[in-house]
């Protein structure tokens, strides 16, 4: 092997490198959005629970004093 084989082998691997990094940052800055929706959407998410929690619980209590009302005021018939 020459000296001009190896420079050009050289070139040729530094290139396949530099091809190589690059479409390792576009896979890794794909991978970072992909997570950053991610946490995006786990947001969302927890204030949609957040809400229905305290919807749900505030139907529970409506719930709850209407049954008490209803057992003090029939409650005293029936017995």
């Amino acid at each position: 092997m020459n000296g001009d084989q190896v420079e050009r082998l050289l070139q040729e691997i530094r290139d396949t490198q530099r091809e190589h990094l690059a479409e390792y940052r576009k896979a890794a800055q794909r991978s970072l959005e992909l997570q950053e929706r991610a946490v995006a959407r786990q947001e969302r998410i927890g204030g949609l629970y957040r809400r229905v929690l305290a919807v749900g619980g505030v139907l529970v209590l409506i719930l709850v004093a209407l049954l008490a009302y209803l057992l003090v005021k029939w409650g005293a018939r029936i017995l």
